[in-house]
């Protein structure tokens, strides 16, 4: 999957730079082990870590064809046997059996608009040196993440990570009231980052460098189209997309498995995956969880039993992480996510958890499948059936997540008015709404939920997209999403709401779609979240966290904080500080702490 850096500047030689771009790319290590490279020019530099998946041997990179063009390319495309084949029969000679070779002259031989042919995950940076200009281009859902931060000369600093453009010593460090106003919201406004003067290349989107200027085009995005199949053919639809996704994503030269959580999507990418063959699968569960388990208002059972029974129906060779409060409380585990993910959160054992579990699988597989996305392709979220969710002007997971606290609520009030967070909220709603495409004749039910699956597959599944990719590259694995493929989210996306419900249920096609495959348990289950810890004693770990990081009178955090609600959430009983809600300001003050220490970052608003 590899990580990717580089630097334009078109004011300076940076044949003389090499040093400044090795460290630019050093800092993805972790993303690539298997190999290290850096290609110089007069006006470019580009570097590249390698996690080698396809093509061992010949997919070293930066790679050069002609004299004419050069890539960094991180990502799988999944199509690149059938475009090798076009782009042999109009005369293109191949050295290597890469699908970078192949993403590097489909340029060469298509120019720009190639991008609309290829079917993956990617983000690529691509010098030509005979128009001395750069193309970054980031895959259409946004699932491989691509940074960019302009240079106010007109030249542009850019990576796979945040980290690889601080290292370069024009990056500023700092964090600014728009970049707070990110990290204490769940939604994920496209192009943004939370550091100051950096910004994301939008999922979808192609950005060019030249010595004009930096200029940004589109070029995928979802449209508003007729349905014309009934439910029956929209069914077997589903499950033919299904069928070649997996098919084309399961293509590696080094072990892959799959992520087995025993809800309806991962257990289904993992029956179909093993009509190919034999198949590993991992699931992470929590010592005990099973036995003390308290349905909440957003999971109502636990994991564990459901994944048991997938095992038992279609025999993977099955392993299950099992973790306990204390690893999961251990700062330098914390630590070591937010380095990797470089981004505050406030759901931190969800985010261990899942580092742990790819921890774990680090050494065996190299490459995993993942459910991600079905719960937005599909509308599996509790929110896109609750009335007062569907009804709200305003994200509808927020109505669910922020009802009883927020993220800031430990923080100064002042800062707090200055931020105005719900109106930033507000904001940018607004504008996501304003992006969604309609059916001129559509009645007002099925506009409404054409809205909400708007939002969720642009705003809430990149963050989740983001932590997928972070946590698992950290470990050298590369993450496959087989329902973000382009062609199956645009076609549910343009089908009815009354089919993608149509049994009352959440997920109805999905379900449908692979109802031959799995166990009654798991098919009749309902949605259930990624599992998050119930045990007292992390949340009183937390309380203790926040009483040392106090006491301690330093932190970076504290002049941020409202100190009368810290000390009244310290003085409270140890159970009143154990509950899910309360973590969600705990867990936001250590990890912004944690964050500006570990990267020694300026706060200005």
């Amino acid at each position: 999957m590899c990580g990717i850096a580089g630097w334009v500047d078109f004011d300076r030689d940076l044949t003389r730079e090499r040093a400044t771009v090795t460290a630019m790319t050093e800092t993805m290590a972790l993303r690539g082990p298997d190999g290290v490279g850096v290609w110089l020019d007069r006006h470019v530099g580009l570097g590249h870590r390698r996690l080698a998946v396809i093509d061992i041997e010949g997919g070293r990179q930066p790679m050069a064809a002609e004299d004419a063009a050069v890539l960094t390319y991180s990502g799988e495309v999944y199509n690149f046997r059938e475009l090798r084949a076009q782009l042999e029969a109009k005369g293109h000679h191949f050295r290597s059996h890469s699908d970078t070779e192949v993403v590097l002259r489909a340029y060469l031989e298509w120019g720009e608009g190639f991008v609309t042919r290829l079917n993956g995950i990617y983000a690529f940076a691509l010098w030509d040196s005979r128009r001395e200009e750069l193309l970054l281009v980031r895959d259409r859902m946004g699932v491989k993440p691509l940074f960019y931060y302009p240079l106010p000369d007109g030249g542009v600093l850019f990576g796979s990570e945040p980290k690889a453009i601080l290292a370069h010593p024009r990056a500023d460090r700092a964090v600014d009231a728009d970049g707070l106003r990110e990290i204490f919201t769940i939604t994920q406004t496209p192009g943004t980052s939370v550091y100051k003067g950096m910004h994301e290349v939008p999922a979808g989107h192609l950005l060019k460098v030249r010595r004009q200027g930096l200029s940004t085009r589109r070029y995928w995005s979802l449209q508003a189209r007729e349905h014309p199949d009934d439910l029956a053919t929209t069914i077997h639809t589903v499950r033919d997309l299904l069928e070649d996704i997996v098919e084309r994503q399961l293509v590696a030269d080094v072990p892959l498995c799959s992520l087995l959580s025993g809800g309806l999507d991962s257990s289904a990418l993992t029956a179909l995956a093993m009509k190919h063959g034999d198949i590993r699968s991992f699931a992470v569960d929590f010592d005990g969880y099973a036995d003390h388990f308290q349905p909440d208002e957003m999971r109502g059972s636990p994991d564990g039993p459901y994944a048991r029974d997938v095992v038992a129906h279609l025999r993977p060779d099955h392993t299950d992480l099992l973790l306990d409060t204390k690893e999961l409380t251990d700062p330098r585990l914390r630590s070591d996510v937010l380095r990797a993910w470089e981004y505050p959160q406030f759901s931190g054992d969800m985010n261990s958890s899942l580092y742990m579990l790819f921890r774990s699988i680090q050494g065996h597989s190299t490459v995993a499948l993942s459910g991600e996305s079905a719960d937005e392709v599909f509308g599996g979220y509790a929110w896109f059936h609750l009335p007062a969710a569907v009804a709200a002007p305003t994200f509808p997971w927020l109505v669910v997540m922020m009802q009883k606290q927020r993220p800031e609520d430990l923080f100064d009030p002042a800062l707090r008015k200055q931020l105005d967070v719900l109106s930033y909220e507000r904001d940018r709603y607004g504008e996501a709404l304003a992006e969604v495409p309609y059916l001129p004749d559509a009645s007002a039910t099925e506009r409404r939920m054409r809205e909400i699956s708007y939002l969720h597959l642009t705003r809430f599944v990149s963050m989740l997209l983001d932590r997928k990719d972070r946590l698992s590259m950290a470990h050298g694995l590369e993450v496959r999403v087989p329902f973000c493929d382009h062609r199956l989210v645009e076609y549910v996306f343009n089908t009815p709401w009354s089919f993608k419900s149509f049994d009352g249920r959440e997920k109805s096609l999905l379900r449908a779609a692979v109802s031959d495959l799995l166990p009654s348990s798991v098919l009749e289950r309902r949605k259930s979240p990624y599992p998050a810890t119930q045990d007292p004693a992390y949340g009183q770990a937390l309380r203790g966290a926040l009483t040392e990081l106090v006491a301690g009178g330093e932190a970076p955090v504290l002049p941020l904080l409202d100190q009368e609600a810290v000390r009244k959430l310290l003085r409270a009983p140890a159970e009143d500080t154990s509950s899910t809600v309360t973590r969600i300001s705990l867990e936001m003050v250590l990890d912004l702490n944690a964050w500006l220490e570990d990267q020694e970052l300026r706060v200005d608003v």
